[in-house]
């Protein structure tokens, strides 16, 4: 923890930036196909902004100054997808067909979540840090290895596969898991964190279950209402 607020939002925001500013290059320079790096973009930019949280004080308004981070990111998004900004490197590197307008859809309300589940939970509860790290580890994972192994389609859902609903199930839990393993040893909830293992292994389930429905282009608002509903039965009661 800095004991300066406005230090550690410098640092987030420029671990940030760094992050998408180098999966803009690296796409733009095609060493990576736009769907990959759009799904790596949306794995890592939540738990490098999440673990970055341990940087701030305990001043009630640090989660003010953190949410900071993803809103002016989200509004890039915004001016970027509405053409007002024009940014070949960041259409490239987040949409799937190279439209600029994808990006108001996925790249947009996972912008939109982060900001909101970082003012609502911020550290205090394990139930937002689970539910963004159910939305970046497990639908990034989903994706990539439903595209690598397109067969053995859902009965429920012919757009989707069981490998690709392993996926999430295993990406989300894992990254749950991480996450939530750090800020234990951060002193942020107590321990042990095996007895945590239950509640995310549920939440992972459930996640997986509403991401494998045929709901196209809301899987982050979806799947981020299942883990605070779960996480909220689970972890309070």
């Amino acid at each position: 923890m800095l004991n300066n607020n406005l230090l550690a939002l410098i640092i987030t925001f420029l671990t940030a930036l760094i992050w998408l500013r180098l999966n803009d290059f690296i796409a733009q320079r095609g060493w990576v196909n736009s769907h990959l790096s759009r799904k790596i973009i949306h794995m890592g930019t939540g738990p490098i902004f999440v673990l970055c949280w341990s940087f701030f004080t305990e001043s009630p308004g640090a989660r003010w100054l953190a949410a900071l981070v993803p809103l002016a990111i989200t509004i890039q998004f915004a001016l970027v997808g509405l053409g007002v900004i024009r940014d070949k490197a960041a259409v490239q590197a987040m949409s799937r067909t190279g439209d600029r307008r994808e990006i108001l859809r996925g790249p947009l309300l996972y912008g939109i979540v982060f900001v909101l589940l970082t003012l609502l939970y911020w550290r205090n509860s394990p139930i937002g840090i689970v539910a963004l790290m159910l939305m970046c580890g497990g639908d990034g994972l989903a994706d990539i290895l439903g595209r690598r192994f397109n067969k053995a389609h859902l009965a429920w859902n012919a757009k989707k596969t069981w490998v690709g609903s392993l996926g999430m199930l295993v990406g989300g839990w894992i990254f749950a898991c991480a996450i939530m393993a750090a800020y234990i040893s951060f002193g942020y909830f107590p321990g042990p964190f095996i007895s945590y293992l239950p509640a995310l292994s549920i939440i992972a389930a459930g996640g997986a279950l509403v991401e494998s429905l045929p709901l196209q282009d809301i899987d982050n608002i979806t799947v981020t209402l299942t883990a605070i509903a779960l996480g909220h039965l689970l972890f309070t009661s």
